[in-house]
Formats: structure tokens, C-alpha cells, sequence
């Protein structure tokens, strides 16, 4: 069925700061037809402010006993780090690049944290020497890889172990990272994660800071976190009865739900908050161990909701009794992710208002590729014609950072907004930026 209201904007799914005025949308204050002529489409556009207080919200529903960190994978440039930094919210990386950008938006090493179940022996070298707070083990390899580095450095790396608990989260197939068949972290069930600290303890440059347990992606409930909880105490009882050592910190990673439709309805961050740690304090009860101190690193919670595509409308297609092919100017090359996940979108025309009867419309890109799909059911008006601007909701995270140069089109740029005024934080490639990597 039709939504009622086409021009309706839905508060879970957009931006705070969005609305519409004389039926244009606005994103705090700036009207979206201002954005796309001055910094053309498509573009992402982000609500500061929005990124801002959802850091805080996690940060004051986390307790000052809790640790917050921002997952950089999810949106990572020197702006978005720094907004969050500020806050009061340490960075997750997960590879050199992104650790290079939060040390060159002054993030505190120490409150940075460097995943990845293959860093490059450089990237490790660069992490020791920059003194981040933690480096996440992922196989036995790079435990020692950690300590050679470490001793080469002549200091104590901070290291925490990454446990597969065999959780099945409730998420798609690629999003999910705590079964046992799949490439990150030392397996419970086998006795790896068990050897993994042992062999951390053994060694002298390594200092064991804690465990790690990440169960996957866009996740809604907190079932699986109460799973994986319950083992990964039973693996802190272990060590204690094994080495006498007490495990510190506790890192549940993050992978937390928002909503792309008004089908979704994933938890407030306080129900959410509230239930981990109840869940924790719960489980070291049961085993007679003291409660870890408790980090999570929520990415797509804090951006993804913050931030808006625009889009031009290019070519319409009408297919007599089933649906109508809208075309814009981008597609897979700057949203991935309906192709790789079958992502469910929300999208507006956002340019003006229409009173017209809705027409159901598959929006799609400009790429040689028949999955090119931005969104792909969805209701749009029927006098919706080329030129027009959509605004596609909740793309703040993995778009822009998965984004590539497929058919050679150029990534677009971001643009942040705030109190009525719009700056560009990352630009725009141009065809110069294309060739000039292109050297034969």
C-alpha cells in the first residue's frame, strides 16, 4: 500500500534537523535546491548537530564508567572524527588510512582503537609507534607481529582478544561476524580464544587490556548480545581460575539497528544501553566476577540517520502494469548497498511537493549494470518529472565509505549543514582526479 502522505517526513528516518517549508525539504534551514545548485548531485549531506547529539546520547546512556567509540567505518573523514572527538567519544579504526585520519583531525591516540583480521605489518608499526590505547588481536600471527613491533618500540602495546562466540545474529549473511565460519577473531568453541590469551600473557611487550566480542550488523534486539555475553564471561572466569587475571574491559563492539523505512523500529539508545549492561552485570554475577568496564563502538547509529543523498532525476520509465524506472544521476557507485545487501531505502521528492497519485517506482542509477538500484520499491508522484530533486534517507553510513569509481563515474562530495549554513567537508572528485592517477 501507498503511504498516505508522499511528502511526509518520518522522524526516525530523517535527520533531525530536516523539514519541509513552503513544501521544499530543508536541512537545518538550507533548502536542498540551494545544496544541489551550489554543490551539484549527487551529494551527501550531513546534520551536524544530529551526528553531535547522538554521540552525547550514547555517552550519557553509557554511564561515565562505559566507553563510547565512533566505528570509522562507517562514515571516516577529518570533520565527522573531530564532531564526534569532542563529544567525548573515542575512535575504532580499522585500517592505516582511517587511523591516519583520526591522528591528522587530533584525535588522542589513546582513544583510538585499530581492528582488522589482517593489518599490514606497517599499520602495526604505525599504531605502536603512535601509542593508540588498544590494538584488537584477530589470529595468532598478529599477536606476535604485535609484540615484535611493540618490543622493537620499547613499550607495552595494549591488546584486546577477539572472541567468536558462535552467536547467529539476526542480520544478513555478510553483516553477521560471530559464527564460527567466518574470518574474524579467535573461535570459543575450538579452545583458540582460550590459547590466544595465554599466549598474550606470555609475552612480555604485550599488555592484556580486555576482551573483544563483535556478533554483526544492523542489529534490533539484544538477544544475541545476551548470548554472546553469557560465553564470553564464562572465557573471563576461565582466565581468572587459569592465570588469576581479571579481565578489565569488555568491548560488545557495535553493529546497532536504525531505520531505513517506517517498518523498522529499532531500540532507544537508553533501552538499548540500560539492557547491555544489565546483561553483563548479570552474567559476572552468575560466575562470582567483578563487572568489566563495558566499551561499545556504535558507527551506523550515530551517522546513518544524520545524513541525506540528493539526486537529480535524469530519464523516467513507465512499464505498462508494473512499475515505473526513475533514473538519477548516481546509483551503485555512491549506495552499494541495496545491490550487496538488498538494502531497503526511504526516498522523497524533495524539490517541491505534489499533491499527484503515487506511482509505484523503483529508483535506479546511471550504471551499465541491471542491479543499479537505489531504492527499490517505493512511491513516488506521478507528475514527477526529469530535473526533480529525491532526497534518499539514512545514508550517512557505508555509502559514501564504500563508494567507488565504477564506470568511471567521480564520488560525490559531503556537505555538512548547521544553523542555516552549509560547508563541504569532503569534496567532490572531478574528472582530474581520475586521470591523474591514471599513469600509462
Amino acid at each position: 500500500m501507498p503511504p498516505a502522505d508522499l511528502n511526509a517526513l518520518h522522524p526516525d528516518i530523517w535527520p533531525r534537523g530536516a523539514a519541509r517549508r513552503d513544501g521544499v525539504l530543508t536541512l537545518c534551514g538550507v533548502d536542498v535546491r540551494d545544496l544541489a545548485a551550489r554543490f551539484g548531485t549527487p551529494v551527501l549531506v550531513a546534520d551536524e548537530e544530529d551526528v553531535r547529539g547522538r554521540a552525547r546520547e550514547y555517552l550519557e546512556a553509557f554511564g561515565p564508567d562505559g566507553g563510547v567509540f565512533y566505528a570509522a567505518k562507517a562514515f571516516c573523514s577529518r570533520a565527522v572524527l573531530r564532531w564526534v572527538h569532542s563529544e567525548g567519544l573515542g575512535i575504532d579504526v580499522c585500517s592505516g588510512g582511517e587511523l591516519e585520519v583520526a591522528l591528522s583531525a587530533d584525535v588522542d591516540p589513546a582513544m583510538i582503537t585499530l581492528h582488522g583480521n589482517n593489518k599490514l605489518p606497517a599499520e602495526i608499526e604505525r599504531a605502536v609507534a603512535a601509542g593508540i590505547g588498544h590494538i584488537v588481536v584477530d589470529s595468532f600471527e598478529e599477536i606476535a607481529r604485535v609484540a615484535f613491533f611493540a618490543a622493537q618500540a620499547g613499550t607495552r602495546a595494549r591488546v584486546l582478544v577477539r572472541v567468536t562466540t558462535g552467536v547467529e545474529a539476526h542480520t544478513h549473511e555478510f553483516m553477521a561476524t560471530a559464527h564460527d565460519d567466518q574470518k574474524f577473531g579467535f573461535s570459543l568453541a575450538s579452545g583458540a580464544a582460550d590459547e590466544a590469551v595465554r599466549r598474550v600473557l606470555a609475552l612480555p611487550s604485550l599488555l592484556f587490556a580486555g576482551l573483544h566480542s563483535h556478533i554483526g550488523s544492523q542489529i534490533f534486539d539484544t538477544a544475541g548480545f545476551e548470548v554472546a555475553a553469557h560465553r564470553v564471561i564464562e572465557l573471563a572466569a576461565r582466565i581468572h581460575g587459569e592465570h588469576g587475571v581479571h579481565v578489565e574491559e569488555l568491548d560488545l563492539g557495535g553493529g546497532f539497528g536504525i531505520a531505513y523505512t517506517p517498518d523498522d523500529d529499532p531500540p532507544d539508545v537508553k533501552s538499548l544501553t540500560s539492557s547491555l549492561r544489565a546483561i553483563v552485570a548479570f552474567q559476572c554475577s552468575a560466575v562470582g566476577l567483578p563487572i568489566p568496564k563495558l566499551t561499545i563502538e556504535p558507527g551506523r547509529a550515530i551517522v546513518g540517520p544524520s545524513t541525506v543523498t540528493l539526486y537529480e532525476v535524469g530519464t523516467i520509465k513507465d512499464v505498462d502494469g508494473l512499475r515505473t524506472y526513475v533514473s538519477v544521476d548516481g546509483g551503485m557507485s555512491d549506495n552499494i548497498r541495496t545491490a550487496l545487501y538488498d538494502a531497503s531505502y526511504t526516498v522523497v521528492l524533495a524539490s517541491r511537493t505534489s499533491d499527484a497519485a503515487p506511482m509505484l517506482s523503483r529508483v535506479v542509477g546511471r550504471h551499465c549494470e541491471s542491479g543499479d538500484i537505489v531504492v527499490r520499491d517505493c512511491y513516488l508522484p506521478a507528475d514527477l518529472a526529469p530535473g526533480d530533486l529525491l532526497a534518499v534517507a539514512a545514508t550517512g553510513a557505508y555509502c559514501r565509505s564504500m563508494a567507488s569509481n565504477y564506470n568511471h563515474l567521480t564520488k560525490p562530495g559531503v556537505v555538512a549543514v548547521r544553523d542555516g549554513a552549509a560547508s563541504e567537508i569532503v569534496r567532490r572528485e572531478t574528472l582530474d582526479d581520475l586521470l591523474r592517477l591514471d599513469v600509462g
